[in-house]
């Protein structure tokens, strides 16, 4: 796997650490360590060279987002440490400053409508597309806007894991290996229901919620990328002039409105964000309360005009959120 002349000493950390990580958290760990072994095994060629001028260089090759950029460092720093206790001499970087770069895109009210419209009207034109497209990809959309879910975990929900009657599902092949129970507003269920009964799904207690038309597995989270995509350019809903870092439009930013409802919400209702942000966090899944609290951060240029569009779009299909217990 490891290439660089460190290969053995790095597979040797990367067992002991995939062995105390999640699942998620061993592949990332795995994918800046294969960075790092690319970069030495294209400037290192002996056991005396990781002094402070190599590293430097290191770090001038890492791009992307702030915080991503600090977890990379992160992780080699540990290996570097790692390395350091063997008795190798090595200069290990102090940990970057982050800085806030994120910035999220928010659908008005009319981009929603729009979205949702064409969503309903598909028309299957791609003989290779998946056949269950056309069904799947309406209701999949409604509960990423409506339950704030990720595409990926959307799509790996389990038969046996939903519960209609109730209006509850359980999330298990989450981000972070994180399992968690998401509540459903009565129109969502609804929706589901019939969808369930449509896809002949009543009953079942395994298999995919989602299931793909062209194999045994769920329907490809790219399938509904791309569908996506394509209403974004059909109906001209695009960020001009977008800067380093600023989310253009895109599915992701599904949970992005729904945390800005949700956020607003509580505000009508006489909640301070304070209170609310903790809640939210559990119910979204975040590892933290900061990852959270980013979603507050909008453009200064979008705000304005998303607090007066934000109205009451599809309001009934956001649940409601217990703060009181």
């Amino acid at each position: 796997m490891f290439e660089s002349i460190y290969h053995q000493v790095m597979n040797d950390y990367y067992e002991l650490r995939s062995s105390v990580l999640s699942i998620s958290a061993s592949k990332h760990e795995r994918c800046y360590l294969l960075r790092f072994d690319r970069f030495l095994r294209d400037n290192v060629s002996s056991h005396d060279m990781l002094n402070e001028g190599l590293i430097d260089q290191w770090l001038a090759t890492l791009s992307g987002k702030s915080s991503s950029i600090e977890n990379e460092v992160i992780v080699v720093r540990q290996f570097l440490h790692y390395l350091s206790l063997s008795g190798e001499k090595v200069f290990i970087p102090a940990v970057p400053k982050v800085h806030e770069d994120y910035i999220p895109y928010l659908f008005s009210d009319d981009e929603l409508s729009r979205i949702f419209n064409s969503a309903d009207r598909i028309i299957q034109h791609d003989r290779k597309a998946d056949p269950m497209l056309p069904v799947e990809f309406p209701v999949i959309l409604r509960l990423l806007y409506s339950c704030g879910l990720r595409i990926g975990e959307t799509v790996r929900i389990d038969m046996r894991d939903v519960d209609v009657e109730n209006g509850l599902f359980r999330l298990v092949n989450t981000k972070g290996d994180k399992q968690r129970l998401v509540p459903m507003s009565e129109g969502m269920a609804d929706i589901l229901s019939r969808y369930i009964c449509a896809m002949g799904l009543a009953g079942r207690n395994d298999g995919w919620l989602f299931p793909s038309g062209i194999s045994d597995s769920h329907i490809s989270d790219r399938a509904i990328k791309r569908r996506f995509d394509t209403i974004l350019v059909q109906n001209d809903i695009r960020l001009d002039n977008r800067r380093k870092y600023e989310r253009g439009p895109c599915l992701h930013c599904m949970r992005h409105v729904f945390a800005f409802k949700s956020f607003a919400q509580a505000e009508r209702e006489g909640r301070h964000l304070d209170d609310a942000i903790p809640y939210l966090s559990i119910y979204l899944g975040h590892d933290s309360l900061y990852e959270t609290e980013k979603y507050l951060k909008f453009s200064n240029e979008l705000f304005p005009e998303s607090i007066d569009a934000f109205g009451s779009y599809m309001s009934g299909m956001l649940p409601e959120v217990d703060y009181e217990a």
